[in-house]
């Protein structure tokens, strides 16, 4: 408070009203009372405040002032060079961060004097800015202040177009672009002097902030109206860009088109052409009694390009099953030259030649015949793993062999069906063509309301005599091809029931080895321990131990190809009917299983030594 009664104080007494607020900051402000009372054009005023602010002084029209500025001089200590909007400078100021202090200066006009708020205080509030402001509100006028004075002040921030001034000390100013009311809020907060006038009439303080108006918002929405339509241009532009080529129009039906359409597609390149403009045809409903012949026969012409379709199928699948079997072939010879690298190493490792080879030498031919092992092992669990789907698929065919005879006859029959199927479309294509033909003859004969000539009568009763003779065919045909159906049926019936037999006699054959097995064991335990012993030498023994070990890490068994292939890691001469027959041998040791239904039938082996050590 004492403060503002300060300020009042020397506003009575013609004094500056800023230097109580600057008592409080402890500091001193000395401004001769002289300066604030130049005009604007005063050179030397004007290049005063621009150099505190750090800043080249120029004049309204931007020319230097002082030609040989330094900027690095005259700044004010502790507060870095900025750039505000000032008089005559035709830029928008640089965002300034909010840790950095900002200082204004006086400002002189012709008629008036602005003097800046206290730094101290807060920023002046305003509101949230309306999209495209042009208007701003400006508070705080004299009383005394007109029009002119308003304009002296603001016409500094840009081209004003409109001012609506009220006569309670406030008014709307409205710029010509949107930037020019940023450098209208830098005066907000200022305190305005008309003259050297200390009456309370001609003094103010400005308070600028946005306003709302029609006219900016009708102007900034036709301005996003305009982006939005160059957008949506520039899109559908690139959408046209980017868009393939539209498809070539088809032509319209005509007996000349269905003639070059028939002849396409006979054709294999230009099938793909035709199928499509025949499609299009039926779709446009092209079809009716005159062009249904001709519809026909193409379609008969695309139904025979099945056959060829289907004919390579057959090659390609031919030079896949050439591939494969020449890619079989190059993998066993590669396995044959890693055996004979890995062959000379394990000679080389002898000891007659390793004598002969430093220690770096030996390192390395033991380096190197660890990475050929490795490497010949996996080629050769590829190599067994395609011979192992080989076997599948024989042992798949076995089973079916017994079936096809049956199914073959099935075969037989479904073609048989087909062709009558076939014969029976094409029969009644046929009548429905006689028959549209009468009917096209009739309506011409109504037309032209003539008497009927003999020999079109003759040609109607061969055309009748043809239809009748086609329908007993018909007739004749659907007759034979119920019979063949009920004939498939009772094949297929036979067929399930043969089936239903195989599978009760593979359960009674597996029950059956197993009693015997049983059997066996129950009644001879005596002559089995007065047996000499299955195992005839340490390399079976070792075998059985390593055997043992594989399958006791398989609980639910593994075939005897499987098997081998573990001991061809380890042995590549050991021949898978020794090893089946000395695991035949030990039947307390391990035993053979039946596993699987029908095509995945399989022999398993398992590991049984702990219930075999109870019984023996």
């Amino acid at each position: 408070m004492a403060g503002v009664g300060s300020r009042r104080q020397s506003a009575e007494h013609g004094g500056p009203w800023w230097d109580a607020g600057a008592g409080d900051n402890n500091r001193t402000v000395n401004v001769d009372s002289t300066a604030m009372t130049l005009p604007m054009s005063d050179p030397t005023a004007w290049a005063t405040a621009m150099n505190n602010l750090g800043m080249a002084p120029l004049g309204i029209a931007g020319q230097p002032i002082l030609p040989d500025f330094d900027p690095a001089l005259g700044m004010m200590t502790g507060i870095p060079p900025i750039t505000p909007m000032m008089p005559g400078l035709g830029i928008v100021p640089p965002p300034i961060p909010p840790d950095m202090p900002v200082v204004k200066e006086i400002i002189h006009c012709k008629s008036c004097t602005l003097f800046p708020p206290n730094p101290n205080l807060p920023p002046p509030a305003t509101r949230e800015r309306p999209p495209g402001c042009k208007t701003v509100f400006v508070g705080g006028l004299p009383e005394n202040g007109t029009e002119q004075i308003i304009v002296e002040v603001f016409e500094q921030c840009g081209e004003i177009i409109a001012i609506r001034k009220s006569k309670k000390n406030f008014c709307h100013i409205r710029f010509a672009e949107e930037y020019m009311v940023d450098k209208a809020l830098y005066l907000s907060g200022y305190r305005i002097r008309l003259g050297s006038s200390t009456d309370k009439k001609d003094t103010g303080r400005l308070h600028v902030d946005f306003a709302q108006a029609r006219d900016d918002l009708y102007e900034w929405e036709c301005k996003q109206r305009m982006l939005a339509r160059e957008e949506r241009h520039r899109r559908r532009m690139e959408e046209e860009r980017l868009r393939p080529p539209s498809p070539p129009p088809v032509v319209h039906y005509s007996d000349h088109e269905c003639s070059i359409v028939a002849e396409k597609l006979k054709d294999e390149s230009k099938f793909s052409e035709a199928v499509q403009t025949l499609l299009t045809w039926i779709e446009r409903g092209e079809v009716n009694r005159r062009s249904a012949n001709n519809f026909y026969s193409m379609i008969q012409s695309a139904n025979s390009h099945i056959r060829r379709l289907v004919n390579e199928k057959v090659t390609h699948e031919k030079d896949m099953e050439e591939a494969k079997e020449k890619f079989k072939q190059a993998l066993s010879g590669i396995l044959i030259q890693f055996e004979q690298i890995v062959a000379v190493y394990h000679s080389a490792s002898k000891q007659k030649a390793w004598d002969h080879f430093t220690k770096a030498q030996r390192k390395n031919i033991s380096v190197w015949c660890k990475q050929a092992e490795e490497i010949r092992n996996i080629h050769n669990d590829e190599l067994m793993g395609i011979r192992r789907e080989e076997e599948m698929e024989m042992s798949d065919d076995e089973i079916e062999e017994k079936t096809e005879t049956k199914e073959t006859e099935e075969s037989a029959l479904v073609s048989q069906a087909e062709a009558l199927k076939e014969e029976n479309d094409s029969l009644r294509w046929q009548l429905d063509a006689y028959r549209n033909e009468v009917e096209l003859l009739k309506q011409e004969q109504g037309k032209t309301h003539k008497e009927d000539d003999p020999d079109k009568e003759q040609q109607l009763k061969l055309l009748q005599q043809a239809l009748q003779g086609m329908q007993q065919h018909l007739l004749k045909v659907q007759e034979e091809y119920k019979r063949k159906d009920a004939e498939l049926e009772k094949i297929k019936d036979e067929k399930l029931q043969v089936e239903k037999m195989l599978e009760n006699l593979k359960e009674k054959e597996n029950c059956a080895s197993r009693l015997c097995a049983s059997s066996q064991d129950s009644d001879y335990p005596i002559e089995k321990t007065l047996n000499s012993s299955p195992i005839k030498s340490e390399r079976e023994a070792l075998l059985v131990g390593i055997i043992s070990t594989f399958l006791h890490v398989h609980p639910f068994g593994a075939s005897i190809e499987y098997i081998c292939s573990y001991l061809h890691r380890l042995d590549n001469k050991i021949c898978t009917s020794d090893v089946e027959c000395l695991m035949s041998r030990l039947q307390h040791t391990f035993k053979q299983e039946m596993t699987g239904v029908g095509a995945s039938l399989e022999k398993r082996w398992k590991f049984c030594g702990f219930e075999g050590l109870k019984l023996t």
